[in-house]
């Protein structure tokens, strides 16, 4: 796994060991960039379900300002931190240790929102229509942000939630790749 573009291309990211994660194959990395048009005008970043980082950091390589990386797993959070320091930037990058729903209701309490989202929760645990709604409830996503879902290719989310207006699907191999941009 590595960094696939921009200022940090080709630099290559530790995975957490074992089944649990899944890491987004740069293949599938380079096509949800190249689907949010390659590089990025600065922004705030929230990669929700962060595993590896790899999402987050490789929007930050391609011109986002800041990325809020999210896991509730240890041994995630420590690979973050590891990749992270690859970049030799850390002060453009927040690792909170936290499970998800925990999170979104923090940056709720304090105002915060984000630019581009990415959501890649584990298959077994989709959430993300619930977690959607409440995240445009809460006024998380700014107006025209990116939201992408990387899931199950079984999983058929809905071409408009809420706000969110689907942009383009596209599936890979065993992953869905949902990208959403939000009208209101």
């Amino acid at each position: 796994m590595r960094v696939v573009a921009g200022e940090y291309g080709g630099r290559r990211l530790k995975s957490l060991a074992g089944d649990n994660t899944r890491p987004t194959t740069d293949k599938v990395k380079g096509a949800i960039f190249n689907m949010l048009g390659q590089y990025l005008d600065g922004g705030v970043v929230l990669d929700l379900f962060s595993g590896s980082g790899g999402l987050a950091i490789e929007a930050v390589s391609r011109g986002a300002n800041h990325a809020v990386c999210v896991d509730r797993s240890f041994p995630a959070t420590k690979v973050i931190r590891e990749n992270i320091a690859i970049t030799k930037e850390p002060e453009k990058f927040t690792v909170l240790k936290m499970d998800a729903n925990q999170a979104l209701r923090q940056f709720a309490a304090e105002g915060q929102s984000f630019d581009y989202l990415f959501l890649d929760p584990p298959y077994a645990k989709q959430e993300i229509l619930h977690q959607l709604e409440a995240m445009l409830k809460d006024e998380l996503i700014r107006p025209s942000a990116y939201v992408v879902c990387e899931t199950d290719k079984s999983i058929d989310l809905p071409e408009q939630i809420g706000s969110l207006h689907l942009v383009r699907a596209q599936t890979y191999g065993i992953s869905a790749v949902t990208i959403y941009r939000n009208e209101g």
